[in-house]
């Protein structure tokens, strides 16, 4: 069970960190509610770790050394490490949905870049759908149908960020629209780093970035019916208020570069209000056959893991935990060589 005074501190650190979060996060029953919060922390202080430290992949390395304090039930004494080792034993968190979030973080370490779109949506499926299998879990939900279209509203979600953020990404070094996109439309990429501007071709981008979204929250919409009847409006709530993100992109001309897409109170208030009736007609009308689609390739193997309560480990070499050894073998390469080279 969480411990209220730090529940306190996740809710404080997701109110400054995460509007769209907080503000859908009210519409959760408490039971969902509480431990979506320190979920949400934990991330959150996952994210900011690698996103505002200089040694990035040091950064990574501490954050997977916590996860395994957390799981071997000896959390860091941090708020949010005590909140998530208590999620973990009250829900039976499988350890490959935060790892596949620490991977995806990794991947920002090493700078990785994606050629493809199925390249953008493995990243997407490891620093966003991981956190919505997660919040399948604390629903109590590990049905393989629902939990693929909660994995499809993951991926839409950082479709969205990655459209919102192209030109804050540019400046900092950051691409992460597929590369085969920027060629086909004649984007020079080193310009576009070195000096970004929304020309027609990389709007033509962002715009087919964003209907590539759009397809996946039409297909995760279908999967809300398969969640509890008290959690379905927060979660039609952070859809529409994401989609709503994507929507201003568009108004704004697909132009990410000379500014940054938010959206107003009002705004979200009338999504909220769509949200309502959205999980009212659920209620009533018959399952969408779209909920029983496969799942993207690129995200199965968080739906396989959330599924199976006692999902068999891989031995490490081979398969995802092969991947996982692969990835933090190379952080700590760079980290050994760094300190080498320190003065």
């Amino acid at each position: 069970m969480i411990d209220p005074r730090d529940l306190e501190h996740c809710e404080r650190a997701i109110r400054h960190g995460s509007l769209s979060f907080h503000a859908a996060s009210k519409l959760l029953p408490s039971k969902v509610r509480d431990p979506a919060l320190a979920l949400y922390a934990f991330c959150r202080l996952a994210d900011d770790a690698v996103d505002l430290h200089q040694d990035k992949g040091g950064a990574v390395l501490s954050l997977n050394e916590r996860l395994e304090k957390c799981y071997n039930g000896a959390p860091r004494n941090a708020p949010a490490d005590r909140a998530f080792a208590a999620i973990i034993e009250d829900f039976e968190m499988p350890r490959e949905l935060p790892e596949a979030l620490l991977e995806g973080l990794a991947w920002d370490a090493v700078e990785r870049r994606y050629q493809t779109l199925s390249g953008v949506y493995s990243y997407s499926a490891r620093v966003a759908s991981a956190v919505g299998a997660m919040m399948c879990v604390l629903m109590r939900v590990r049905d393989p149908d629902a939990l693929a279209r909660a994995c499809d509203l993951g991926v839409a979600m950082q479709l969205t960020n990655i459209a919102r953020d192209v030109g804050e990404d540019a400046r900092a070094g950051r691409v992460y629209l597929p590369l085969d996109w920027l060629e086909e439309t004649g984007v020079d990429l080193e310009l576009m780093l070195r000096d970004p501007l929304p020309t027609d071709a990389l709007r033509d981008v962002v715009r087919k970035l964003l209907n590539a979204a759009d397809r996946l929250y039409m297909r995760a919409e279908a999967g809300i019916a398969g969640l509890p009847r008290s959690a379905r409006l927060g979660i039609y709530a952070a859809s529409y208020i994401y989609a709503g993100i994507g929507r201003e992109v568009r108004r704004a001309g697909c132009d990410s570069i000379s500014t940054r897409a938010h959206t107003s109170k009002a705004q979200k208030m009338g999504w909220i209000t769509q949200a309502a009736m959205s999980a009212g007609a659920t209620m009533v009308l018959p399952k969408s056959a779209v909920i029983y689609a496969a799942p993207l390739p690129e995200v199965a193997f968080l739906v396989d893991a959330a599924a199976r309560r006692d999902a068999p480990q891989g031995a490490w070499g081979d398969g995802r935990a092969g991947e996982l050894v692969g990835i933090f073998a190379t952080l700590k390469a760079q980290d050994a060589q760094r300190r080498v080279l320190e003065p």
